[in-house]
């Protein structure tokens, strides 16, 4: 009887040719959350990122906050604030009454966070700190 013998590919994910900048701060906190709660999953970085090429690296994002809070442009609160509602994968309210606070604390966090990568080339010239469009 003939044995079929099968050829197995390995899997290669499509070629990425551009590098696509960030629309906004608040879409860079977001995507440096996802890609943090997947590393906690035991992802490896690069694995399932993204589906294209971002302009850094999770890393990146991560010391720009970290060097606005050692500078003191940036507060615990704010901090608080920008880890507490990137977990829930969604900006304050500023409609709902306990939100009203944190709203204001997250639009002036993510100004002072989109200053700095704008400078470094992480998210586009010109963009506004505020809605991030949900793309990974």
């Amino acid at each position: 009887m003939p044995q079929n013998k099968r050829i197995y590919k390995p899997y290669r994910p499509p070629r990425i040719e551009t590098v696509r900048l960030f629309a906004s701060a608040e879409e860079a906190w977001f995507w440096f959350v996802r890609c943090q709660k997947l590393r906690d999953q035991g992802v490896k970085p690069g694995d399932a990122m993204s589906c294209f090429q971002r302009p850094c690296e999770p890393d990146d994002i991560d010391l720009a906050v970290k060097r606005l809070y050692q500078q003191r442009e940036l507060r615990r609160e704010h901090l608080t604030v920008l880890v507490r509602f990137g977990m829930l994968e969604r900006p304050p309210d500023r409609r709902i009454p306990p939100e009203i606070r944190a709203a204001l604390v997250w639009k002036e966090a993510l100004d002072k966070l989109s200053t700095a990568l704008k400078h470094k080339g992480i998210i586009a010239p010109g963009s506004s700190p505020g809605r991030a469009r949900f793309i990974a």
